[in-house]
């Protein structure tokens, strides 16, 4: 049954050199002496290693965890001691070092014990996924997104559509296309164990119709389905970058995907050939990513095509296999012509998402011209497949005016090298664009930790404020406590003064206490007394026939104040005079004086 397709704007015709690669089927390389495993192999965050120096690895061995949602394991690629952890080049264009686990082969290739799922398409949801997410699995066509993210949406996303990208647009590259001649059965399954993650109604594999001999081999591999969806195999013409992730769910569905958002929005979810194979070797055999299907191509290379190589193998030991003739050797690039990038080092490894290594001649990708200024012709937008302005970016990225890049969406470039291919001032428009786009993750990373330093700040001047308010109240209920206390000791005395009920006994220092506590009271409010009489003089030879209520209220207050003072003068007074009293202590009776006493008493009788 026939599939209607649909186009996307913009886009190129390169030339394919497909057929160099095609010629021989996917190939062994013998076992590396040594393997370097970089931690980061995908996008999010990178792996934490599990193992130290000196460890003895076994081929499956987990090496390094997920470190966070969006990451995912990394395993031994075969058996052997841990002999470094460290920093190393790694795939970039930027040759930047990445942390790498460095792995001295045995020899032995010895497996860690592993097993698959008995029957997959019946095993429990979370079992399949428990085998991906494990399995370290990655999409293996692109930027390496973690496979188990995209096959966990959101509870309320409903997904209709899974598609299979198989398109493989992009010149020279053929790993996807001798895979799916060889592989189809198994590339099937993994198909369908992936529909019952996301449950999908309608299946679409995409694949360009320069690959005769793949959309035969799938399209047999899919008749033979007897349960589950169907899965329809939809033949897309050439056309660069038709492989790319919205521009084929564009060509399958009609669907866009809107600036800033994710398929699953649009309810797809997109999935390459390659990782389709993937999950079958893990869920059925347990096998965990370790492995891939990259072509080895080019002018300078005697043997050209692709070959099955563990994930760390040297990109010297690539072209060693492949048989590299150094003195045609102009360029060596790890990826395709159009998006990948010029390797300056052997020693890189291969990671996950590397599909290809093309070592060409200088006739084949001449190095490019000069660049020479814009003469504004507008080419490079029609080219561009996401509609974008490549021309605007250029000038904005160039001076650096981060904001108005933003503002024309910069973030929606694909980086399919479409604008600088057509480009007729060879301007490196891609390099400007990765440019920008690592100044504003720059930015970004360096505006979030200055609001993290800043929240630290706030959140130790609010810890600091809560201590002294704390130490305050503290303070303040001490004070409050001692001035009751005090008060209550006044009180006490001056009754007992008043009432003349003052023990005789009573120490002479409680008395001083509470005689100062009254005068200290008496000369308080007769100051206030005082000073209420002089306001009050003052307001009477100064103020109106208006102002005579305010004068009144003056005068009632300064009674009040004279009563308070007159109160607390008698209560000093009378204390004082019965603490000045004589006091007349009666002194105890010896034993002497209580015999004279007797004796006296006697003669008397």
């Amino acid at each position: 049954m026939s599939h209607r397709i649909r186009d996307f704007p913009g886009g190129i015709h390169p030339p394919q050199r497909k057929s160099i690669s095609t010629l021989s089927p996917i190939s062994e390389i013998d076992l590396p002496k040594r393997l370097i495993i970089p931690l980061q192999q995908h996008i999010g965050a990178p792996a934490k290693a599990l193992v130290k120096v000196g460890d003895h690895v076994l081929k499956g061995q987990k090496i390094a965890n997920a470190h966070g949602f969006v990451s995912t394991p990394i395993h031994a690629s075969s058996s052997g001691t841990v002999i470094e952890i460290g920093p190393r080049t790694v795939q970039h264009p930027s040759q930047i070092d990445g942390t790498c686990v460095v792995i001295e082969t045995d020899g032995k290739d010895q497996w860690i014990d592993h097993q698959g799922v008995e029957n997959p398409l019946t095993a429990t949801l979370d079992d399949l996924r428990e085998h991906i997410r494990d399995a370290g699995i990655t999409g293996m066509g692109g930027a390496g997104f973690p496979t188990i993210v995209k096959l966990s949406p959101p509870p309320k996303t409903v997904i209709d559509t899974l598609v299979i990208n198989a398109v493989e647009c992009e010149p020279y590259i053929t790993a996807d296309d001798m895979l799916m001649r060889e592989r189809a059965d198994e590339i099937i399954l993994g198909i369908q164990i992936i529909a019952r993650l996301v449950n999908p109604k309608t299946i679409l594999m995409g694949i360009e119709d320069n690959k005769p001999e793949a959309i035969s081999a799938m399209s047999e591999a899919a008749r033979k389905i007897n349960n589950g969806p169907e899965i329809t195999v939809v033949t897309v013409p050439t056309k660069y970058p038709s492989g790319s992730e919205k521009q084929l769910i564009q060509i399958l569905t009609g669907r866009e995907v809107p600036s800033g958002s994710i398929p699953a929005e649009v309810g797809v979810v997109c999935q390459n050939t390659g990782t389709a194979y993937a999950v079958y070797q893990a869920v059925v055999k347990g096998e965990p990513l370790i492995q891939r299907v990259t072509t080895l191509t080019g002018g300078a290379i005697k043997n050209p095509g692709n070959v099955w190589a563990r994930i760390g193998t040297s990109v010297a030991h690539l072209l060693q296999h492949a048989g590299v003739d150094g003195s045609q050797l102009s360029r060596l690039i790890m990826g395709g012509p159009m998006m990948g990038f010029t390797l300056h080092s052997t020693e890189i490894p291969l990671i996950k998402s590397t599909n290809c290594l093309i070592a060409s001649t200088e006739e084949e990708l001449p190095l490019q011209n000069p660049e020479q200024a814009c003469i504004r012709c507008g080419t490079c937008t029609q080219a561009c497949p996401m509609q974008l302005l490549p021309q605007q970016l250029f000038w904005y990225s160039r001076s650096k005016e981060l904001e108005k890049v933003q503002q024309y969406n910069l973030s929606d470039c694909i980086e399919c090298g479409a604008c600088s291919y057509v480009c007729p001032s060879n301007i490196p428009l891609v390099q400007y664009f990765r440019y920008a786009k690592g100044e504003i993750k720059k930015q970004e990373s360096e505006s979030v930790k200055s609001d993290q330093a800043k929240q630290r700040f706030e959140a130790r001047e609010d810890r600091l404020a809560k201590e002294a308010a704390a130490k305050e109240a503290k303070r303040k209920a001490r004070a409050e406590k001692s001035a009751k206390a005090k008060a209550a000791k006044a009180k006490k005395a001056a009754e007992e003064a008043a009432q003349g009920t003052a023990s005789d006994a009573e120490p002479a220092n409680k008395s001083d206490d509470a005689l100062k506590i009254l005068k200290t009271a008496m000369a308080k409010s007769t100051k206030l007394w005082k000073d209420a009489e002089k306001a009050l003089a003052v307001a009477e030879s100064t103020a109106g026939d208006e102002q005579k209520e305010q004068l009144e209220a003056h005068r009632a207050k300064v009674e009040r104040l004279k009563e308070k003072a007159e109160k607390a003068q008698n209560a000093f007074k009378a204390f004082k005079e019965k603490s000045s009293s004589p006091i007349t202590v009666t002194p105890p009776i010896t034993n002497t004086e209580k015999t004279k006493d007797t004796e006296t008493s006697e003669k008397q009788t």
